[in-house]
């Protein structure tokens, strides 16, 4: 999309925020409680698309006015609104692992397209001499496996790197989600691209006996970084899919639906990544030995997958399904949480 598409696309939202902003600025209760909470969700948004614009738009103009906007909003909901730090915690308590939750099955699909391929490269390229030679001559396998994988880990500051591969794994999950918002196939093939590739290096680490030393290096934040990433494919597969096949809905209420809950996902998935961030800067090119840093990996892995289930399948039982604002409507009608 160009830049004034993206712009007379969203144009009303960011008035809307703007008007909202000011009148909370003059006097927070002159607003009702349903512009409280789409002055938060608004605010949501726009903080998303800011982060939207600085990776994909060179246009100083653009991320000025959102930036104001984001900070304006933010000045009012943490300053007058006490209640904001019960609809953040709701947000990751309730709303975010509902929203994967409810997206399982296209997540087990994205795994799937991304992770067979993985298995089946590196097992071909592990058995196959010629196969291997010809997904890179000796000298580039070597130069690779030597002194290029572990390098990328530990030649930069560790706060430079976490704020780089942060960005570009945000930049990778929004791509994931844009293309299989695309009928699907887009999404599916930019996933098994990348499983092919974490097939084939894997196969080359493995053939020149260094797999244990790939596993300490990929582990510890890969794990984590891996599972999002997935975790946006399948929330693009749910988009592609709700115009595909609506079911009983309307084509464009279903895509409303899901574009709804894809936004929780989104926002999710951004503090997922500055986790999987810091650990990627700074443990694991630290000096740590390999099997401190493959726990800390593990557990902050395990950790992360066990919240997503059980609180995912716990909101589901009281009837949240992450779209956003759902949870704050509900809360204000509780009989819609036995209304189906």
């Amino acid at each position: 999309m160009d830049i004034d598409r993206y712009i007379a696309r969203n144009q009303a939202a960011w008035e809307r925020l703007d008007d909202l902003t000011r009148r909370a600025r003059r006097r927070v209760r002159s607003l009702g409680p349903d512009e409280l909470d789409e002055l938060i969700q608004l605010y949501q948004r726009t903080s998303a698309q800011l982060s939207y614009a600085r990776t994909y738009y060179d246009d100083q103009a653009l991320t000025t006015r959102l930036t104001r906007l984001v900070a304006a909003a933010s000045g009012v909901i943490y300053g007058t609104r006490p209640r904001t730090l019960r609809a953040v915690g709701g947000f990751f308590a309730e709303t975010f692992p509902a929203a994967v939750w409810h997206l399982r099955r296209f997540v087990g699909v994205a795994a799937l397209v991304t992770f067979v391929p993985t298995i089946v490269v590196a097992l071909w390229l592990i058995n196959d001499p010629a196969a291997l030679d010809a997904s890179g001559t000796p000298a580039r396998r070597a130069e690779y496996v030597d002194n290029q994988f572990e390098q990328y880990y530990s030649e930069q500051p560790s706060a430079q790197f976490f704020t780089e591969v942060t960005t570009n794994n945000i930049r990778v999950s929004f791509v994931a989600f844009a293309l299989g918002a695309l009928l699907c196939l887009p999404g599916a093939l930019i996933l098994a691209v990348n499983g092919l590739n974490l097939g084939v290096v894997s196969a080359w680490m493995a053939t020149s006996g260094e797999f244990g030393r790939f596993l300490g290096l990929i582990l510890p934040h890969g794990a984590l970084e891996l599972t999002a990433i997935v975790i946006a494919g399948g929330s693009g597969l749910a988009l592609g899919w709700a115009i595909i096949a609506p079911g009983d809905q309307r084509r464009t209420d279903a895509l409303a639906a899901q574009g709804r809950r894809a936004v929780v996902v989104v926002l999710g998935l951004m503090a997922t990544f500055t986790a999987a961030g810091t650990i990627e800067g700074f443990v694991t090119g630290s000096g740590l030995p390999a099997g401190v840093r493959v726990a800390v990996g593990l557990l902050v892995w395990l950790a992360f997958v066990g919240y997503l289930a059980v609180q995912g399948r716990a909101a589901a039982a009281r009837g949240l399904t992450g779209a956003m604002g759902e949870r704050e409507r509900r809360t204000r009608s509780p009989e819609l949480l036995t209304a189906g």
